[in-house]
């Protein structure tokens, strides 16, 4: 499928730099500061219907998912990086893709609500514009990300998903890399494989199964209630299931998981972590390729936000979590998903 060209370059007001201490980039610029609360959804029925699709599912008749471009992007498809020195500094325009997955054309559902089937839909499209953006060489990586409720930066109340392609690696991603990579190279085996059969083993922090899917509580878990789903077979794409797997299992597990958190907390993120794009060697991604395909395993990853002011994220490379991920696996298994 084609990409969606949704604005040039030189009508984007955001630069992107470089912060060469932390390696971290940041995005910069004015943004129109959507409403999100407004009355009239951009997503119901007759709004979105008049802004063009990149992808809907089904093909014909009725929409059930639909893909549009983000109507406020923070990067823009068209044009070329830029990359340029500023003294000792490092910017560049805000190239790549954002986009907007409308999981629902009914208002007033949230994901926890949907049925297993659509659920499994909107995980198919999640994939199917990873690899679609992947075909573009420019881009590093490509993230998937949900954040539901007010306190989680909710963009708009109608239950949606966001997708950004980007010229860089976020840092997040890169430390995963380098520890995968690592661990490969002194033991020859994937660390999230081995995360996942320890826990499975002790049985501590694990919160829920379905068949070869797994959610667990990571035993140095960042804040109360943090949740991570991974497939026990190693497979280091998101967009590419292995034979045999069931993406139905996933998203049941998904939605008993959202349904879970749903009674404990009223707010969350959620971030898909694939494999970045091997179709660009450049810059900080050289050197990983020789194992990546063994080494990292794509997952997960949920983050609850139980209040305004949480001290998780006061120093953002330190974090505090009041609740052992021991003690939350424990209050989460006993949550009755269905209830």
């Amino acid at each position: 499928m084609p990409l969606h060209r949704c604005g040039s370059a030189e009508e984007s007001r955001m630069e992107i730099r470089r912060d060469p201490i932390t390696q971290s980039w940041v995005v910069l610029g004015q943004r129109e500061h959507l409403d999100g609360t407004s009355e009239s959804c951009p997503f119901d029925d007759a709004s979105v219907e008049k802004q063009p699709a990149i992808l809907t599912w089904p093909a014909e008749g009725p929409w059930q998912v639909r893909v549009v471009p983000h109507p406020d992007p923070l990067y823009r498809i068209e044009g070329e990086p830029a990359r340029v020195a500023e003294g000792m500094y490092d910017k560049m325009g805000a190239l790549g893709a954002h986009e907007v997955v409308v999981e629902t054309p009914h208002h007033d559902r949230k994901m926890s609500q949907f049925s297993d089937e659509e659920i499994e839909r909107v995980l198919w499209i999640w994939a199917a514009r990873i690899a679609d953006l992947k075909k573009d060489a420019r881009f590093k990586y490509v993230a998937v990300f949900k954040n539901q409720g007010s306190l989680a930066g909710d963009e708009w109340s109608h239950a949606h998903s966001q997708i950004t392609a980007t010229i860089f690696v976020p840092r997040r991603i890169k430390y995963e890399l380098n520890s995968a990579s690592e661990w490969y190279r002194e033991r020859e085996r994937c660390i999230f494989c081995d995360a996942v059969r320890q826990d499975e083993k002790q049985g501590k922090r694990i919160v829920d199964v379905q068949g070869d899917y797994y959610a667990l509580c990571p035993y140095a878990s960042r804040v109360p209630y943090e949740m991570w789903l991974l497939h026990r077979r190693h497979n280091h794409l998101f967009e590419q299931p292995r034979p045999g797997s069931n993406r139905r299992q996933l998203a049941a597990l998904l939605g008993r998981v959202l349904r879970r958190l749903e009674r404990v907390a009223p707010a969350f993120h959620l971030v898909v972590h694939t494999a970045p794009n091997t179709r660009n060697k450049k810059g900080e991604l050289a050197g990983y390729w020789k194992t990546l395909a063994d080494d990292f395993h794509w997952h997960i990853e949920i983050l609850p936000i139980l209040e305004k002011r949480s001290k998780s994220y006061s120093i953002k490379e330190v974090y505090f979590n009041s609740l052992l991920p021991e003690q939350a696996a424990e209050q989460l298994r006993a949550l009755d998903p269905n209830s």
